[in-house]
This record gives structure tokens, C-alpha cells and sequence, in this order.
């Protein structure tokens, strides 16, 4: 692929539209569903809540979180899918909890909200505790529980590469306030190593693009090893001119998934593959600034069927902010080096 400057492929403005079409099918509660009749899962509405900051949405990305503290369980949890007037499902997924923690980092440095970050310490104090309770010994960290505390039996190798993420976020914040976990960073080196060498410990997902690359996205694995990752799998999940399988046995390219890849090959040095997969993205944008979820080849139809999804608009406009360096959260995936350290 020639060289392109970046502008020519989307800009502030695409950005900001993008961004109002999320906030648009945003309930008056904060909740940001998948799209309008569907639910919101914690991970996926943090994900549109950071979306909304890159673009200056700042009161809809505050409701977004008050939204989160409101409904926050007692043991600092939260189920895994909610719908407008409850909940839909009540299992709990460790790596929804963590998230909040990322979600609450990326805020701050866009706003430079102390107050902001203080009164939400409350809210992810208690969330890392509930997510490291679930640590085994070994050190992966389930990935579920019932909605009673009783754990799920595996792990999950994207999950706990996510929560690793989450966790030197929530590092970050404690740097922020002066407050000291030194647990959650021996917590944390545990998780680390156990991704790194004990591929056994986490429940087989070999088809998932996200077992490939979340280890390099999330920072787990780094330069010339994170390479290594991405390229002993680029055939089997990546469409040449097309973008990155959802699964490795479907010819199903989807957004968040090419745009998280994007960001994983941007973060171990790879900026021009990086923004050739983000370019093939925007074919699936509208004029309202909304993405498909994904698309079918080689008959090139929408799956789900013209399905527009929040998440889907939001890994778009992370990613943008990754390449295009619009904001003071621009490296939170992107820079390895950006956040406290668990290798």
C-alpha cells in the first residue's frame, strides 16, 4: 500500500460525527447500548465513554460513568449485560470489571479532572479488588463468575490480557493520587508471567483474532516479541485489501477487531501496516459517521445484517486518536512504555 496522509482517511471532524452518532443512541441514564433496543455490557460502554472524550463530548462521557458508579455492586462488580430498565444478564466478567480503571485513566488525561479522578477512585479500588480476588495461584484470573461469587472453572487468555491492561491503569491512578498498592503490582506480575509462559492455563480460543493479538495490544508482549506474535498469525486472521477475521475458519472481517489489530501492529513499530488496516475500515462507514460491525466475504454483505454498533464506532475513534495523536490519552494502547510497568 502507497503512502497516505492520514487526513485524507478520516480527521477531527469525521471523528466528531462518529462520536455523535454514539452519543445519540445514548439513554438519558449514561447507558450506552450496543444500538437503540440492544443491551450494554460494562467493557464495550467504557469503550463508547472513551470514544466520546476523544471528541470533546465531555458531558456524555461523564454520564457514561455516573451511569457505571450508580449501578456498581456491593463487592465492586457489575453483570454482564444490562438493558434499559435492568438487567438482562447477571453473570460477572473480570475483564468488564477491570475495564472501568482504563476507562477512568483515559478521562483524566484528557480532562485534567482531579476531582474527577478522586471521587471515581471509590469505584475502581473496589472493582481491581473484586478482579484480583478471582486470581488463582498459578496466577491467570478467571474470567467469569455467577452473579452469587461462585467462579467460573477457566480462564481466558484475552480476558486476563485485558485485566493486565487494566490494571497498570489503575497503577497509573494510584500514581496519580499518591496511594500505594504494592499488591496490585505483585498481583499483576503474576498475571504477566503466567500469559507470557503458561499458554495451558487459559481455556483453548485458537480460532478468536483476540487470543492473538490482545497479548501485543495489551502490552504483554513488546517490541521484536510482540512483532513475533503478530506475524506468526497475520495469514491465518488478516484478509489482504480486506482486514482482520473476527474468527480464523470465517471470512467475517470485523471493525473493532481490524482497528484493536491496528493499534497492536502501531505499538510494536508497524505504523504503515497499522494504518493500512485502519484504511480498509472505513469502507464500512456511513454518512452518519456510523460503522458496521462487519462484513461477509466474499459476498460482501453486512453480519449482522445491517448492524451499526457503538463499540464498532468507538474502536475507530480510539484508533484514530492512536495515529493522529488528537488527545493526551493518544498513547494508552498505542506506547507500551506509557503506563507503570508489570514485565
Amino acid at each position: 500500500m502507497p503512502p497516505v496522509e492520514l487526513t485524507q482517511i478520516i480527521d477531527y471532524v469525521k471523528v466528531r460525527q462518529t462520536a455523535e452518532s454514539i452519543a445519540e443512541w445514548q439513554h438519558s441514564s449514561g447507558m450506552i447500548p450496543w444500538f437503540p433496543g440492544g443491551h450494554a455490557d460494562p467493557w464495550n460502554h467504557i469503550e463508547a465513554a472513551m470514544a466520546l472524550d476523544v471528541a470533546g463530548l465531555y458531558d456524555e462521557a461523564l454520564n457514561a460513568y455516573q451511569w457505571l458508579a450508580d449501578i456498581q455492586l456491593k463487592d465492586g462488580s457489575w453483570h454482564n449485560y444490562y438493558i434499559e430498565n435492568g438487567v438482562e444478564q447477571d453473570k460477572i466478567d473480570t475483564n468488564c470489571v477491570a475495564y472501568i480503571a482504563t476507562g477512568v485513566l483515559h478521562h483524566y488525561l484528557i480532562s485534567k479532572d482531579k476531582g474527577f479522578l478522586e471521587a471515581m477512585w471509590t469505584v475502581v479500588e473496589p472493582a481491581i479488588e473484586f478482579v484480583l480476588d478471582l486470581q488463582t495461584p498459578r496466577g491467570e484470573i478467571i474470567w467469569a463468575c455467577h452473579s452469587d461469587g461462585t467462579p467460573w472453572s477457566y480462564a481466558l487468555l484475552t480476558g486476563s490480557s485485558s485485566i493486565s491492561h487494566s490494571l497498570r491503569a489503575a497503577l497509573a491512578i494510584t500514581e496519580h493520587l499518591g496511594i500505594e498498592r504494592p499488591e496490585w503490582t505483585t498481583k499483576g506480575q503474576r498475571l504477566v508471567e503466567v500469559i507470557k509462559n503458561n499458554p495451558e492455563a487459559f481455556a483453548p480460543k485458537h480460532r478468536w483474532a483476540m487470543d492473538w493479538y490482545y497479548p501485543v495490544l495489551t502490552g504483554v508482549l513488546q517490541d521484536s516479541e510482540g512483532l513475533k506474535r503478530l506475524s506468526e498469525q497475520t495469514t491465518e486472521f488478516e484478509i489482504p485489501q480486506k482486514g482482520i477475521r473476527c474468527v480464523s475458519d470465517r471470512p467475517w472481517i470485523t471493525t473493532a477487531e481490524t482497528c484493536e489489530c491496528a493499534i497492536a501492529y502501531l505499538a510494536v513499530g508497524e505504523r504503515d501496516h497499522g494504518i493500512e488496516l485502519f484504511t480498509r475500515i472505513q469502507d464500512y462507514r456511513d454518512e452518519n459517521g456510523r460503522y458496521l460491525t462487519g462484513v461477509v466475504y466474499p459476498e460482501n454483505v453486512a453480519f449482522p445484517e445491517d448492524e451499526y454498533s457503538t463499540y464498532s464506532a468507538a474502536a475507530v475513534i480510539l484508533t484514530a486518536d492512536a495515529l493522529l495523536g488528537l488527545t493526551d490519552a493518544k498513547e494508552i494502547f498505542a506506547n507500551h512504555s506509557f503506563l507503570p510497568a508489570l514485565i
